[in-house]
Formats: structure tokens, C-alpha cells, sequence
């Protein structure tokens, strides 16, 4: 006995479509900055499960804390240059380059992070992004003054 047409018609197009199309997975990313902030993951999972979810909340924290330091540096600067010639041309130089660096170092290590916790198959925890992010800023000035002391 042969089935009906139309059950043969929707097998070939059900054959046809691509096997995601078929799979009820949840897909949603988490690319808020007011979810990064509040370490809220939505979702059936509460964790971070993409590359592109990871690398962003590893470098939004990297972010924001670089940003914290560079605003707190900055305004420390300008306190201690007010007097001089060319303070404040100075400071917005100095930082804004050193801004830069540590946005460009972000970028490049919040990849690195993400990249090795995808190719492990692991999940990261929202709590886990914020810590490598700011783990990041603290080395950078870690190192930033070491070399400094090592010129002097």
C-alpha cells in the first residue's frame, strides 16, 4: 500500500530542509550591555554557550574597567598638570593611547579566552566573564607598572 500524495510530498520537503531547521534548540544570544552589567543570562541555560556571547562579555568587563581606570588616571592627571604649559594636551594624549592599547589588548585576549573555553565544548558563567575581564585590566596595570618601575 502506497501512502497518500501529499504524506510523500511533505516527507521529500521535510527531506529537503537543512537538519537546523528541524531542531528546537535555543539560539538566543545575550548581547545586551544592560544583561552583561546586571550578569543576567536569558535563556533556558544561565550560561554563556556561543564564541560570539563570550567574547563580548569577557570584553565589555575588560571594557568598563579599562575605562574605569583610564577616567580615574585621567582625572588624577589633570589634578597634578593643572599648572603645567601643555597639561592637559598631555593627558588627553596619554590617554586616549593608552585607551587604545588596552581596548586593542582586549579585544585580541577576550577572543583568546573565548576561543579556548568554545574549542574545550565548556560553558562560561556570567560571573566568569566579568572575572577575565577584569583579571585582564588588572594585568595590564600590573605590568604597565613594572615597566615603569624598571625604567626608573
Amino acid at each position: 500500500m502506497c501512502p497518500p500524495s501529499s504524506v510523500r510530498y511533505l516527507s521529500k520537503r521535510a527531506a529537503l530542509q537543512p537538519p537546523s531547521a528541524n531542531m528546537n534548540k535555543d539560539y538566543s544570544i545575550n548581547l545586551s550591555v544592560q544583561q552583561v552589567l546586571s550578569l543576567w543570562v536569558q535563556g533556558t541555560v544561565p550560561t554563556l554557550q556561543h564564541f560570539t556571547e563570550m567574547w563580548y562579555w569577557v570584553f565589555l568587563w575588560c571594557l568598563f574597567s579599562s575605562l574605569f581606570v583610564h577616567s580615574a588616571v585621567g582625572l588624577l592627571m589633570c589634578v597634578t598638570l593643572q599648572r603645567h604649559k601643555r597639561g592637559r594636551l598631555i593627558t588627553l594624549v596619554l590617554i586616549s593611547v593608552g585607551f587604545l592599547a588596552s581596548l586593542t589588548g582586549g579585544v585580541i585576549t577576550s577572543a583568546a579566552v573565548a576561543g579556548v573555553y568554545r574549542v574545550a565544548g565548556k560553558d562560561m558563567a556570567p560571573l566568569e566573564a566579568l572575572v577575565f575581564g577584569v583579571g585582564q585590566t588588572a594585568f595590564t596595570v600590573i605590568i604597565s607598572f613594572s615597566r615603569i618601575l624598571a625604567t626608573l
